[in-house]
């Protein structure tokens, strides 16, 4: 099943219109139906505010899991949202890795001031 016929069928299961789900995750009723006839693809944010309308993940709602419920709870996702990076305890606790080797405290130091540096020049 690909995204479009599951976000059709999770709207139908749901009994709700086009036009509410639309209004609901503040899109048109058309982007929508483009959506669910797979002529366009949803931006991220989009496919954010659909599978928390859902309460589904996102891989499920693109076709790369069969498991509708695999979502954080809300405790595990707020503590995700407020992880930092930087912070000591944090780098000792969790082994951080690239293509299956660990970083070095060193190498996750220049990570993070990678993306912080790439971020300001946005």
């Amino acid at each position: 099943m690909n995204y479009g016929e599951r976000i059709a069928a999770l709207r139908e299961q749901r009994g709700w219109t086009q036009e509410e789900l639309a209004t609901s995750i503040g899109i048109t009723r058309a982007a929508l139906s483009h959506y669910e006839k797979n002529r366009r693809k949803p931006d991220f944010e989009t496919l954010t505010g659909l599978a928390d309308r859902f309460n589904v993940s996102i891989d499920y709602l693109i076709g790369r899991t069969g498991n509708e419920k695999m979502v954080m709870e809300p405790d595990v996702r707020q503590f995700v949202d407020e992880l930092e990076l930087s912070d000591e305890d944090l780098l000792n606790r969790f082994h951080l890795t690239v293509d299956g080797r660990k970083l070095s405290e060193d190498e996750a130091r220049r990570f993070i001031a990678f993306v912080r540096m790439e971020r300001s020049m946005k």
